[in-house]
């Protein structure tokens, strides 16, 4: 029996030495250690040995056991190394070869004029303030002066999710919200989309951008109206833009403006941008109403304030040059390319 383990040892790390791959290497451990291998077949005659030959048939067999397995574990290993080799071969890489360039994105224009914005208006004391684009109608209406009467809370121009619950029309909520909210004064402004029931053109869409700002405090004149956004036009536009203000009526202000800027295209000549007026109209503002300040708990007549509002969509036209609005929410990669 001691022979038959020598010989078995002998052709088993023969065979171990011939193989090429993992898959056979395991056929052959199970040739020989398996349950029904040939080296457990030979040990299941032990039983006719005596009993002092059984520990030392019983010790050769272990040595050919162990043997064999660490021929199998030493052939394993250097297989796995040879094919960890040939891999990294197929798969290295030529660092002299020109790189594949890399694509890189900019900013939406609207993301753009949102950021120059609010950079301008942090940089003059304001905070950020954000709210529901899902309103209540006495946020986007009532609290703000609104008749009940008016045309904007028809069906035609807005959009009811229920009765008393809209799609906001403007962001003009968020400063009722915020005066409801914050110990005063307040100085911020609040950017963010809103929702009109109108036919999508070149300058007309059923969903677009607003930024309104607000200033409540004691003694604010419409001298600090002026100054503010007139300050805000020569950082945004450069410092030679003019601003005109004009006459105007809104329900949230009493009284009431709306600016014009001196054309970015010409400088004030007029050009086809401006109509040929020298000037381009870009928000309306306003001293806050005292009905808006008393529905919010605020004494007129102690505290009083400015609003303004304006439409990014147009902004963003007038200083990029874009003539379609359309463009800016059709997500055309050869017209975002332009603002990187």
């Amino acid at each position: 029996m001691k022979e038959k383990l020598e010989n078995i040892q002998a052709v088993a790390l023969g065979d171990i030495q011939s193989v090429n791959t993992l898959k056979e290497l395991e056929e052959i451990r199970v040739k020989y250690l398996g349950k029904k291998g040939e080296l457990t077949n030979i040990l299941k005659g032990m039983g006719s040995l005596s009993k002092e030959e059984r520990p030392v048939i019983g010790k050769v067999a272990n040595e050919v056991r162990e043997a064999i397995e660490g021929k199998i574990e030493e052939q394993k290993l250097a297989m796995k190394s040879i094919e960890q080799n040939r891999k990294f071969d197929q798969e290295s890489i030529d660092i002299t070869l020109p790189s594949k360039k890399e694509e890189l994105g900019g900013f939406h224009p609207l993301n753009r004029v949102i950021e120059e914005l609010s950079d301008v208006f942090i940089g003059m004391g304001f905070t950020i303030e954000e709210g529901p684009e899902i309103e209540w109608s006495k946020y986007n209406f009532d609290m703000l002066n609104v008749p009940k009467d008016h045309s904007a809370r028809d069906l035609q121009d807005t959009f009811y999710v229920a009765d008393e619950v809209v799609l906001r029309t403007q962001t003009s909520p968020i400063q009722v919200r915020t005066m409801l909210s914050q110990k005063l004064p307040i100085k911020m402004i609040a950017p963010g989309r809103v929702y009109r029931s109108d036919e999508i053109d070149a300058t007309h869409s059923p969903v677009f951008h607003q930024v309104e700002g607000l200033v409540i405090d004691k003694g604010i004149t419409m001298s600090d109206l002026k100054g503010t956004l007139d300050m805000f036009a020569k950082i945004l536009f450069g410092p030679e833009t003019k601003t005109k203000f004009r006459p105007h009526q809104f329900y949230f202000t009493e009284p009431s403006a709306e600016m014009d800027v001196t054309c970015f295209m010409c400088g004030g000549e007029g050009c086809r941008v401006c109509s040929n007026t020298g000037w381009i109209e870009i928000l309306g503002c306003g001293m806050v109403h005292p009905n808006v300040l008393k529905d919010c708990n605020i004494d007129p007549e102690e505290y009083s304030g400015f609003a303004f509002g304006m439409g990014l969509d147009r902004i963003a036209m007038i200083k990029y040059g874009i003539s379609d609005l359309r463009l800016m929410f059709e997500n055309d990669i050869r017209f975002l390319k332009q603002f990187k």
